[in-house]
C-alpha cells in the first residue's frame, strides 16, 4: 500500500492524519473538501510503534510538504499530531484536533458503556463477541476490525448522512501494537507531558454526542497550552464530516481556522 495521497495543488502545507491506529484512508472526505482551496497531504501510517509512526510521518512530510505545516488530526491522529508537534516544533504551524480521545485515564470504561447503551440487545451481543474474538478467534483479524468499526460508526454518530467506509487498509497488527503503547502512555500521563511541549496554536473540535467526553479534552489542554481554542459542535458525533446537522458548521469552522 502506498504511504501518501495528495489532493489539490502546491503548496502542500496541510496534512490530515487518520485515526485507528491502522485505519488508513479514513479522513479522505475531509482532504477532498479542503483541496478546492488548499494543497492537502494524507499520509498513511504503517509503523507498528508510536516512535516509528512519528519518524515515518516526518519522513513523508519532509519529502512532500511545504513547511511549516498545519496538521489536522482525527481520533488517534490527534495524539500522533500532538506527539509530532512536540518533537518537531519548527515544522508545525498549527494543530487542529478532531474527536480527541481522553488524554488521561478515565474512571471505569465510560466510553464502552456509552457505546453499548446506544446499541440494540442484538448489536450489544455482536459487539462483545467481536471484542472477545480478537483474543481467541483464528479468523482474519483485519476483517473483525472492519466489522467492529462499522458497529462503532453507529454508536459514535448522532445523525450520519452516510455509512460509506473510506478506510482502505484495516490493519489489526498496527492497531494492536500502537494502541497498546498509546494506552500505556496515557496511563503514565505521558501524553500530558507531551502536550506541555507544544508551542504552536491548537484548536480542538469536538462533537457533543461523541462518546469520548469533551471535558476530557477541553480541561487538560486549556490548563497546559498557552494558545488553545475548544469548539463544541451540537448534534455531532465522533466524525463531524458525516453528520447531518453539524457537517456545515464543521467545515465552516475548519476552513476559518485554516485561513
Amino acid at each position: 500500500m502506498k504511504k501518501l495521497r495528495k489532493y489539490g495543488n502546491t503548496p502542500f502545507n496541510i496534512a490530515v492524519i487518520h485515526g485507528g491506529p491502522g485505519g488508513a484512508g479514513e479522513v479522505a472526505p475531509v482532504a477532498e473538501e479542503l483541496s478546492t482551496n488548499h494543497g492537502i497531504l494524507e499520509p498513511f501510517q504503517q509503523s507498528q510503534s508510536i516512535e516509528g509512526q512519528v519518524k515515518e510521518l516526518a519522513e513523508i512530510l519532509k519529502k512532500n510538504a511545504s513547511f511549516p505545516v498545519t496538521l489536522i488530526g482525527y481520533s488517534w491522529g490527534t495524539w500522533l499530531s500532538l506527539i509530532f508537534a512536540a518533537n518537531y516544533p519548527q515544522l508545525v504551524k498549527k494543530l487542529i484536533l478532531i474527536g480527541t480521545p481522553p488524554l488521561k485515564p478515565l474512571f471505569g470504561n465510560k466510553i464502552m458503556k456509552t457505546r453499548l447503551s446506544r446499541l440494540t440487545d442484538e448489536e450489544q451481543a455482536k459487539y462483545t463477541t467481536l471484542i472477545s474474538q480478537f483474543n481467541s478467534s483464528t479468523k482474519e483479524k483485519n476483517h473483525l476490525m472492519k466489522q467492529l468499526h462499522h458497529l462503532i460508526l453507529k454508536t459514535d454518530s448522532f445523525a450520519p448522512t452516510t455509512s460509506e467506509d473510506h478506510i482502505v487498509d484495516y490493519n489489526y497488527e498496527i492497531f494492536e501494537k500502537v494502541w497498546s503503547q498509546a494506552s500505556d502512555w496515557r496511563k503514565k500521563v505521558k501524553l500530558l507531558e507531551v502536550a506541555k511541549k507544544i508551542q504552536c496554536p491548537v484548536v480542538a473540535i469536538h462533537g457533543d454526542y461523541d462518546p469520548h467526553p469533551a471535558e476530557e479534552t477541553k480541561k487538560p489542554l486549556t490548563q497546559l497550552l498557552k494558545n488553545f481554542k475548544f469548539i463544541l459542535l451540537e448534534k455531532c458525533g465522533h466524525s463531524p464530516w458525516i453528520e447531518k446537522y453539524a457537517k456545515d458548521a464543521f467545515y465552516a469552522t475548519l476552513k476559518r481556522e485554516l485561513d
